[in-house]
């Protein structure tokens, strides 16, 4: 664990500055999903560490046979800093076939078809645990998944972080479109697949998605402010009142992973 502490002299408290690798409190527990099609795929899930969650998000993860897992930096460090800065749930997991140091989730990778049950086995275990006011938040890969098979009644919205839309067709844009959930989808300027002008002609198929490119931000969101960016987006669309932007310090004691 990576910070930068200094101490508060009017409340005696430590002030740690937020890294890459700074964990705040959070409860945290190991999770299972179970599909429809016989599958247990393993997961994490991050909660209020006082209190119950304002909304959640269900994290789907970038391409599994190009390194993507539950652990892929924007998602851990969501799972790591918005339970506490945001008071967000978020859960994360592995879809079908991928590996990640929580575990290896039964099945084999799909190219986005059969994954349309680990979808439906993220949303179904968010309704079991009462998980509040569910966003699908997916990254490359995982906005297929959410454009394919998220438009379930029971969720809030989505964003999408770097979409590139090689599986999602036109057909499924316009399920969304008549689905009318919120659709927020974030354009890295430099992206190696879409860039916000082309997003922007996509997805006008779909009149209530929001498309914000983000200035010099590329499809895998290194570095820090890259993800500070995606974070507070990610907050001020599901919940729109919190003050913003995110802290970047942290008082009082930190968090295990």
């Amino acid at each position: 664990m990576t910070t930068e502490a200094t101490p508060d002299e009017a409340s005696g408290e430590t002030t740690h500055q937020i890294r890459s690798l700074t964990v705040l409190p959070a409860r945290r527990e190991d999770i299972e999903l179970h599909t429809a099609d016989g599958l247990t795929l393993v997961g994490d899930l991050a909660l209020p560490e006082d209190s119950e969650p304002s909304a959640s998000l269900l994290t789907f993860h970038p391409l599994p046979t190009h390194g993507g897992f539950m652990d892929s930096h924007v998602y851990r460090k969501a799972a790591w800093r918005l339970p506490a800065l945001a008071n967000l749930a978020v859960l994360r997991f592995n879809t079908r076939g991928t590996s990640s140091p929580r575990g290896t989730s039964e099945g084999t990778f799909d190219g986005g078809d059969a994954e349309r049950y680990d979808v439906a086995a993220a949303i179904e275990l968010a309704e079991f645990r009462g998980l509040p006011r569910p966003w699908l938040v997916g990254w490359s890969f995982g906005t297929e998944l959410v454009l394919k098979h998220g438009a379930d009644p029971s969720v809030e919205g989505a964003i999408l972080l770097s979409p590139p839309l090689h599986r999602a067709t036109d057909e499924d844009l316009d399920r969304w479109a008549a689905f009318g959930k919120p659709l927020v989808v974030l354009v890295p300027e430099l992206d190696d697949y879409l860039r916000p002008d082309e997003a922007r002609r996509r997805f006008a198929r779909v009149p209530q998605a929001e498309v914000i490119g983000v200035d010099g931000a590329k499809h895998l969101w290194v570095g820090e402010p890259a993800v500070a960016r995606a974070l507070n987006e990610i907050v001020a669309h599901v919940l729109p009142d919190h003050p913003l932007p995110l802290p970047t310090h942290w008082d009082g004691p930190l968090g295990d992973s």
